[in-house]
């Protein structure tokens, strides 16, 4: 297949060039294991990885993706509940001091949890996706009710409450909140517009998204 052989390229590329530029760097997560402070939430979509936004070293970021970067709140009922895990695990074990969650323009998970359906209303042969936007059902009504379920600017309002209703949910985990409460755990909400090129950040005691200079 053409696009992995595309891929095998760029590992080409990266173990002639990108590897051994980082091999101190790789070493020292062999030989100490990874101790990233910072946990990322974000989105699957293809066009906003992390560590290309911020520009980071190996190591230095503990990343989650799903659809939408949404956070599900606290349950105790069994089941497989990846992105809980993996706040569970970045918190107490390897501690990360910070959690950020960020969305994304032109986000295809929140706009459709906006229009309450995917390609034509269509929720999905298995139903996942439609299960998984429900979390956003509280915050989408007033969006709707501003802004309408069509357009750019819901589409936006949208993906910004998404991070809220995230953020929210992190609250809910108990050990989450405890750490938060002492000082030991800051939570931050951003937002890359694709369009843009531009990193927004909410700023805790406006509400507001404010672009990072």
């Amino acid at each position: 297949m053409p696009e992995f052989a595309e891929l095998l390229k760029g590992y080409q590329r990266f173990r002639a060039e990108g590897y051994p530029r980082q091999k101190a760097r790789y070493d020292e997560l062999v030989r100490e294991g990874q101790r990233p402070e910072l946990m990322i939430i974000g989105c699957s979509d293809s066009r906003v990885d992390p560590a290309q936004i911020f520009d980071v070293d190996p190591g230095r970021i503990f990343v989650v993706r799903n659809v939408a970067a949404l956070v599900p709140p606290h349950e105790t009922s069994p089941g497989h509940h990846g992105v809980s895990a993996a706040v569970e695990f970045a918190v107490q074990m390897l501690k990360v001091k910070q959690i950020v969650v960020m969305g994304h323009g032109m986000c295809g998970g929140c706009q459709a949890a906006l229009t309450q359906g995917l390609h034509g209303n269509d929720p999905g042969e298995g139903g996942f996706i439609a299960d998984w936007i429900h979390l956003l059902d509280e915050a989408r009504k007033p969006v709707a009710e501003r802004f309408g379920t069509e357009g750019r600017e819901a589409e936006r309002a949208m993906e910004l409450e998404a991070v809220k209703v995230s953020l929210a949910n992190l609250m809910t985990f108990p050990f989450v909140a405890e750490k938060a409460r002492k000082g030991e755990l800051k939570l931050r909400g951003a937002f890359f517009a694709i369009s843009e090129g531009v990193l927004y950040v909410l700023d805790p005691d406006s509400g507001e998204f404010e672009p990072v200079e």
